[in-house]
């Protein structure tokens, strides 16, 4: 796509972060904006702002986890626009725990959203934008959808699906000769609030030993929080990114090469049929050589 003005943008997660920054940039590129979410009062404050600065722009509350509440969105931004052009299949959430202490509840609720949430975007739009022959999937993923860091298995786990399933779904397209183009988004580290997503976690999938944190546990988040503050990527500056490429029809976005040589590792591990190394050593190796220059 080469132009973008007058376009519908539909956006999962919309009202923060990476979500929001998409909303912002193709706002200022001329689009209609379309906000779902799961959090009204900070949709609410999204959509205003983005209004008060001229934006076409519309708040859905949404569940992604939900094929119902996605398919109610994309009803809506049907009877409203009457097509989508760019989808965002952005919402997601995380748990940081080793495998051993992951209960069902943990892995239903990040599968639910990082995982279902795709899923459920495509059911409820894919038809539609095909047929039209025109518009483009971004998918967000992650560096941790190519790599396998402890700590995180749910979350790597389902960007390593939402990879696959963007990748499957490029080929898909391609080779029936559709013009709707896909980006897979995998971003290193980004300056957003996932690390408290649990703040949006229902009820009936909740975890006692994830909501009553260790004294070293909150120790652990709060240096999280300060890095993410401090040193990652602004969410704008990914936004940035995936604009280009939906004008460039790029599939690859990331931000940094960060992790580059992990995941070089990891695939030549993969094709010389070797037992995968440890992504903390290696980290480790790069920080040793890096501190004697």
């Amino acid at each position: 796509m080469d132009d973008l003005t007058g376009r519908v943008a539909v956006i999962t997660g919309g009202a923060s972060g990476i979500g929001l920054a998409f909303a912002r940039r193709f706002a200022t590129a001329g689009m209609k904006v379309v906000l779902a979410d799961i959090e009204i009062p900070i949709l609410d404050d999204a959509v205003a702002g983005l209004q008060e600065s001229g934006a076409d722009a519309l708040g859905i509350q949404c569940d992604v986890s939900n094929p119902d509440s996605v398919s109610e969105l994309a009803l809506r931004v049907d009877e409203v626009h009457g097509a989508t052009h760019v989808l965002c299949l952005n919402a997601g959430v995380a748990h940081s725990a080793p495998l051993v202490e992951q209960s069902l509840a943990d892995w239903k609720w990040v599968l639910g959203v990082n995982l279902m949430g795709i899923v459920h975007g495509l059911d409820s739009f894919l038809a539609k934008m095909t047929a039209q022959n025109e518009g483009h999937i971004v998918i967000s993923a992650s560096v941790a959808g190519h790599t396998a860091y402890p700590g995180i298995g749910p979350y790597s786990a389902s960007k390593h699906a939402a990879i696959a399933i963007a990748e499957t779904l490029h080929n898909e397209l391609l080779s029936s000769g559709s013009q709707v183009r896909v980006t897979a988004l995998c971003p290193s580290f980004v300056n957003t609030q996932i690390i408290d997503s649990g703040r949006n976690r229902p009820e009936h999938l909740t975890n006692p030993l994830a909501d009553t944190p260790t004294a070293e546990e909150i120790a652990t988040r709060d240096a999280v929080r300060e890095m993410l503050a401090t040193e990652a990527h602004s969410p704008s500056s990914v936004a940035d990114l995936v604009y280009d490429a939906i004008l460039s029809g790029s599939f690859w976005v990331f931000t940094d090469d960060q992790f580059s040589e992990a995941i070089a590792r990891r695939n030549e591990e993969v094709l010389q049929r070797m037992n995968p190394s440890s992504l903390i050593s290696l980290f480790e190796e790069s920080d040793s050589r890096e501190s004697q220059h």
